[in-house]
């Protein structure tokens, strides 16, 4: 399920999104997955907003989150202009988290991966915003789960976000020292992941901190994949960017990632965005 949010432009963007989506049907009766992209994000020239939401117990949080994160971390950005992004990103998880918790019946939770592709000056250069050539693009990312951004470097898979399992060690030592247990890899034997937004149900053992990174984007940068774990489950981060590194089309990348976690075996619903930079 995708909530775009973007207008015709007239003129050619710096990057380039495609997305494909697949519930699986041979195992999945609902898709659970919901994607959201925004040009020009916080009305701001060649900005981009990218996002994946993989959702459990339901897709109640992950279509909130689809529908509602991009419109708080805009908020958040123009109202706080001299904070750090990832500091941004880092609140709007938490409003996030809380809003579905106050405003949604059930137990429903999300995993998410978002990206915010931006131009900025360089702290030490005195020029004006307007001053197109002093530029540098930044990509900020956050995280809660195990849904997944990965960037394409000079031939090289780059992780930028960190999976939040519970069968990770240092995870499994915050959740315990909340007072919860993990158990067959799962938080109080339930749930796979540690970090989400939403599931009320385990408030205080699965948090909405996201894990954040902040990266300069480079010639050396061709593209992003930010997917679910439907396709992370079944290939690793290198195999993926090379399976798409000579496709030309996002599109096509994103439908190519889809098919490959299906004839993997992949008994998940599947959605992968590919952004070309």
């Amino acid at each position: 399920m995708s909530t775009k949010a973007s207008d015709e432009q007239h003129y050619k963007l710096s990057y380039r999104v495609g997305v494909a989506e697949n519930k699986n049907a041979k195992f999945r009766k609902t898709m659970e997955d919901v994607h959201t992209y925004v040009k020009n994000f916080a009305s701001r020239l060649d900005w981009g907003y990218f996002a994946v939401f993989d959702g459990h117990a339901g897709s109640q949080a992950s279509k909130w989150c689809g529908s509602h994160l991009h419109t708080v971390v805009e908020q958040l950005l123009v109202e706080n202009e001299a904070l750090d992004v990832r500091d941004i990103l880092n609140k709007s998880f938490l409003v996030l988290d809380e809003q579905i918790n106050t405003n949604l019946p059930g137990n429903s939770g999300c995993t998410a991966a978002v990206c915010i592709l931006r131009w900025e000056l360089p702290d030490n250069e005195p020029g004006q915003l307007t001053d197109l050539a002093k530029h540098k693009r930044k990509l900020y990312t956050a995280n809660v789960g195990d849904s997944r951004i990965v960037l394409f470097r000079k031939g090289q898979s780059v992780r930028l976000t960190y999976d939040h399992k519970a069968s990770d060690i240092l995870e499994m030592q915050r959740v315990e020292k909340a007072g919860g247990l993990i158990m067959k890899s799962r938080v109080n034997g339930m749930l796979a992941v540690t970090r989400s937004l939403g599931d009320k149900f385990f408030d205080g053992l699965v948090v909405g901190n996201p894990f954040t990174t902040s990266v300069e984007i480079t010639a050396d940068d061709e593209f992003l994949i930010l997917a679910c774990d439907g396709l992370w489950d079944v290939i690793d981060d290198q195999e993926a960017c090379d399976l798409i590194k000579d496709i030309k089309d996002p599109d096509e990348a994103a439908k190519i990632l889809v098919r490959c976690a299906l004839e993997n075996g992949t008994t998940d619903n599947v959605t992968a965005m590919v952004v070309y930079l």
